[in-house]
């Protein structure tokens, strides 16, 4: 079916669907009750019915990055990246209500101590370490970069010289794979905190998505381990402790299930981070699958880079992975995803 109009938003002029508010909250029963009017207007059909399967993706759609008021917000260069994506993301979904068959969500999901949060490590003195710096593996083995001791009782044999050892064999990983060393983030989306959450106008498209289609909308967890990074949704970056015990897999269920609908689309945050590697994942996985790359589809005005300004050097940036980003899309381009738009008509994609 092609493009649907947009439904009407109940936002204020210039914001409808209220991508850029951070306590919208939408309220299921009124959602459903819009749906189900939209769903006659425009004689939507159920989901399950699609003869050609589409999935879209969104990955970590929360309020901590894609918000202004958000512990890790991913404002892009411009400073406004995340809530123009939200937009383009929310305004896609409802233009393309009869062209999509599922929407999967996953939700980045911390707890305070975790290997990639400032609050796992120590310097030499004792002193907490900063957020936005790596930390090398040559640091660990030195002892500038020191795992918390008093986190020591929670992991493997209780002792100190256990975590120092498995943090020291992570950074070696991590710096073998030739991908990037261990990165120290500000905390963000802890569980039960308000930033854990989809932002509202994500929150509501996906409801009346399933209301008006009677289509699955599952949400996927990932990133609770607290000795391995989880940037793909598929994969924790190591997946073996320096014991050779295990330490996480991979979620073949959901990789399964992704490569077998005829279209899969990708947006969401950040581009440079979390969707880079989930996308980097699935052309692996569909290379050694034999899947086409054409099947993958790639918002690209709907993501944005992390770029963090420095507040002591107005127009410089504390980070910026913007280059990463770019260098990401010209690959993908070149391996055969289709890199779209939000503006485009998915009606023919798979």
């Amino acid at each position: 079916m092609a493009l649907l109009p947009l439904p009407a938003g109940s936002g204020p002029e210039g914001d409808p669907y209220r991508s850029g508010n951070w306590s919208y909250d939408p309220e299921p029963n009124e959602v459903a009750a819009r749906a189900a009017a939209w769903r006659s207007r425009q004689n939507l059909t159920p989901a399950a019915d699609d003869r050609t399967r589409r999935i879209l993706l969104l990955v970590d759609e929360q309020r901590d990055f894609c918000l202004p008021e958000g512990a890790l917000y991913v404002g892009g260069r411009s400073g406004h990246g995340a809530v123009e994506d939200t937009n383009r993301i929310v305004r896609f979904i409802y233009r393309n209500l009869a062209n999509l068959t599922e929407i999967a969500s996953s939700l980045d999901s911390h707890t305070p101590q975790q290997i990639f949060f400032s609050s796992f490590w120590v310097d030499a003195s004792g002193r907490q370490l900063d957020s936005y710096r790596e930390v090398f593996a040559s640091e660990v083995e030195a002892g500038e970069a020191v795992p918390n001791p008093a986190l020591a009782g929670w992991f493997g044999d209780g002792s100190h010289d256990w975590l120092r050892r498995q943090a020291l064999d992570y950074c070696r990983r991590l710096e073998a794979t030739g991908k990037y060393r261990l990165y120290l983030w500000p905390p963000h989306c802890f569980l039960g905190s308000e930033g854990h959450a989809l932002v509202g106008a994500v929150q509501e498209a996906r409801l009346f998505f399933s209301y008006a289609r009677g289509a699955k909308t599952p949400i996927l967890i990932k990133g609770m381990n607290p000795l391995t990074e989880f940037y793909s949704v598929l994969t924790p970056e190591v997946p073996v402790r320096h014991d050779g015990e295990k330490l996480d897999e991979r979620n073949e269920t959901l990789i399964d299930r992704l490569l077998e609908a005829d279209a899969l689309i990708v947006a969401g945050q950040a581009a440079s981070h979390c969707v880079r590697y989930t996308v980097d994942d699935l052309l692996d996985e569909m290379k050694a699958r034999k899947v086409p790359a054409s099947r993958l589809h790639v918002l690209a005005d709907c993501m944005s880079a992390v770029a963090v300004p420095d507040p002591a050097r107005p127009g410089e940036f504390l980070a910026d992975f913007t280059p990463e980003v770019e260098a990401s899309l010209k690959r993908w381009r070149e391996a055969g995803v289709h890199v779209a738009g939000s503006e485009d008509d998915a009606s023919d994609w798979g």
